[in-house]
């Protein structure tokens, strides 16, 4: 077992990062975006021909610079323009997030930068998703942002969040609180895949309210150096059936630092969570968490951390359970290991060589079949999987 209390690039002082950034911008079409931004953009999911998209919501720096709604029933806005259009939107703001909670949160209320409100409407069940993108492009910039995002009752709703910073960052800070509503028999399908820079530090601050019935399947993927990485969103399934699932897949590169987890408290009979990982570190640090605690008799809960090392580097993994009352089923599993050498012989065996064997071992440690990802993005995390082993070895 490692150590890491002392975790190197994670006491991050915010003096350090500027707070203010230039205008970017309206972008209407977004054909006519840099071609330095838009690759960047497609990266992380972000298709600007806009194909089979809901609705798109692009912001750079502290700048909206394209927002808009393209299937009835959606609602897609920068989160200012949508205070003003709902009055009672500010009391979805800071209702399971308190803005005391950390240094970062509080940057977020002091000096928010925009963020974005995704909304479906009740009954609506669209089938294509939303994509949203978070984009930073100025050099030592503290992006902060505040979402909402809302399934009201009986819908369905996939959104695609990609985040990501120009090439030419060398440092940066990304601060995003997130706070997302699933409302009675809603279905909310969100993944976020990160981009960001060997020098980025991210800090995302989410938490989940699902409501009776309601489903929400959550989706992280980060495949690229990041500086360091600390998020842990928590879920309150607050209605009988609510069901939870978290699936994420993670490398960590020389340099990098990943603290990440998923912790859901299960209020309510019937409720259900899963939440799985996948880890690779080849010289970076990995720290998985899951945490799940059942308040009620019948509710059930299954952790599954698997992580392995590749080259020189830390993998700890923390699964936590806490079962508060009899008739809780809760259980997890958790492995961290090297590949097995009679894997790579019995592939070598079969007529690949050793560095084939080794990334088709890796490629299939990696593949997690994540549920409700439309096929176009799932191509695309195919081929990123498949580029990063490559990386990799």
């Amino acid at each position: 077992m490692h150590d890491v209390s002392n975790k190197p690039k994670t006491d991050i002082e915010l003096s350090n990062y500027q707070s203010e950034a230039e205008k970017h911008e309206y972008v209407e079409d977004l054909s006519k975006v840099e071609t330095v931004d838009s690759s960047q953009w497609l990266n992380v999911g972000v298709d600007i021909a806009e194909h089979d998209r809901a609705g798109t919501f692009i912001q750079k720096d502290c700048s909206v610079i394209h927002s808009k709604a393209m299937s009835d029933g959606v609602e897609v806005m920068g989160i200012s323009d949508a205070l003003k259009k709902h009055d009672w939107l500010k009391d979805y703001l800071w209702k399971y997030i308190s803005p005391e909670k950390d240094k970062f949160t509080e940057a977020a209320r002091q000096n928010p930068h925009e963020g974005y409100f995704i909304r479906s409407s009740p009954g609506v069940k669209s089938k294509k998703p939303v994509q949203a993108c978070l984009y930073i492009a100025k050099e030592g910039f503290s992006q902060n942002v505040h979402n909402v995002v809302i399934a009201e009752e009986d819908s369905e709703m996939h959104i695609i969040t990609g985040c990501s910073t120009s090439p030419h960052l060398v440092t940066g800070l990304h601060v995003g609180v997130s706070e997302i509503f699933v409302k009675k028999n809603a279905t909310l399908h969100f993944t976020m895949i990160h981009d960001w820079g060997e020098e980025i530090n991210v800090r995302p601050r989410t938490a989940i309210h699902v409501e009776e019935g309601g489903v929400i399947i959550s989706n992280y993927i980060s495949l690229r150096p990041v500086g360091s990485l600390q998020m842990s969103p928590t879920t309150y399934l607050d209605g009988k059936g609510a069901v939870a699932r978290f699936n994420s897949i993670l490398v960590a590169s020389a340099g990098s630092h990943l603290d990440v987890g998923s912790t859901v408290h299960l209020n309510k009979p019937d409720t259900r969570a899963e939440i799985i990982s996948r880890a690779i570190t080849v010289g970076g640090t990995i720290i998985a968490r899951g945490d799940m605690i059942g308040k009620v008799a019948g509710c059930k809960g299954h952790l599954e951390c698997k992580g392995l090392l590749l080259n020189d580097g830390i993998m700890h993994a923390i699964p936590e359970l806490q079962g508060h009352v009899p008739g809780v089923e809760m259980s997890h599993e958790a492995a961290v290991g090297k590949i097995d050498q009679k894997e790579i012989e019995y592939l070598m065996a079969r007529g690949l060589d050793e560095d084939e064997a080794v990334s088709t071992i890796v490629r299939g440690f990696l593949n997690v079949d994540i549920e409700g990802l439309p096929s176009g993005l799932a191509a695309e995390i195919d081929k990123a999987i498949t580029e990063t082993q490559k990386d990799m070895m």
